[in-house]
């Protein structure tokens, strides 16, 4: 009788712990479905926009994050950015549709007025973005927070490597503070180029991590590092996810590929390949 119920309580504690654990599990998938793999198109500047949607599709990648000054192509004359025709957004629109990809966000940015900044959000809302990723200038940043409650987008601030005004974490939580519509983008690469801690720097941030920039350096702590696939570099990445997925992260990931630019979309696609593998790490 003692030994049947011994057994009976082993039993219930294992399955608790197998429910416990798929519990966990289901968690965590909730969790990662709700990131998005992205394309930052400066990773394809030697492009076009539309060429650069071309290389995004045949990666299989839906959401990119567009830069300002990029060519839009087909014989336009315009680029990328508040000053474009009404014949080039129709243009650009068509191409999106025509490829289901969606320019999820927009950067990097530093409007120099209120007039441009509000050209910025316009544009942002009528192509759909989610955020603004920028290096606003410090007396902005209550009139960019108010734009961006207007606006229903919000404004993510790149830090970019040292000596940068955002090069590190504490100047982004300075201009964070009291603005509820500003939060980061957190450039991976950027940080370990400034000889921070990615990981740390995603801890200090976390709540306000509104998009990520994938990227990964052959060095260390030297702001001119190159760059290298992600994964394949110094930069601990199972460590970034788990991270990420311990916040409860929800947005865009976009690789942003900074070297061999004529021919990176190999680099690309592997960097897809790593993150799947990461994700289903998780999962």
């Amino acid at each position: 009788m003692r030994f049947g119920l011994l057994f009976l309580c082993a039993c219930f504690l294992q399955s608790k712990s197998w429910s416990q654990d798929k519990t966990t599990q289901q968690k965590t998938a909730d969790i990662t479905s709700d990131w998005k793999i992205g394309i930052q198109t400066w990773t394809f500047r030697m492009f076009t926009l539309q060429e650069a949607l071309q290389k995004a599709d045949s990666a299989g990648v839906k959401s990119v994050e567009a830069f300002w000054g990029q060519p839009l192509g087909k014989g336009l004359p315009d680029t990328f950015g508040i000053r474009m025709s009404p014949a080039g957004k129709k243009q650009l629109k068509e191409w999106l549709q025509e490829k289901k990809i969606s320019i999820v966000a927009m950067g990097v940015i530093s409007p120099s007025s209120r007039e441009e900044w509000v050209k910025a959000f316009e544009l942002a809302k009528e192509f759909g973005l989610s955020y603004i990723t920028s290096e606003p200038k410090k007396n902005h940043w209550d009139m960019i927070d108010s734009l961006a409650g207007k606006y229903m987008i919000k404004v993510a601030i790149h830090e970019h490597a040292r000596p940068n005004t955002y090069w590190h974490p504490d100047s982004v939580l300075a201009a964070i503070k009291n603005h509820p519509n500003i939060g980061c983008c957190a450039d991976l690469g950027h940080w370990a180029r400034s000889g921070l801690d990615p990981v740390d720097c995603l801890k200090k941030l976390a709540g306000h991590v509104i998009g990520v920039h994938l990227k990964d350096i052959k060095t260390f702590n030297e702001p001119k590092a190159e760059d290298a696939p992600v994964g394949k570099g110094v930069i601990n990445y199972p460590a970034i996810f788990d991270e990420l997925a311990r916040q409860r992260f929800k947005g865009m990931l976009s690789i942003e590929q900074e070297s061999n630019w004529y021919n990176n979309l190999p680099d690309v696609i592997n960097t897809i390949s790593y993150y799947k593998t990461e994700v289903k790490r998780l999962q």
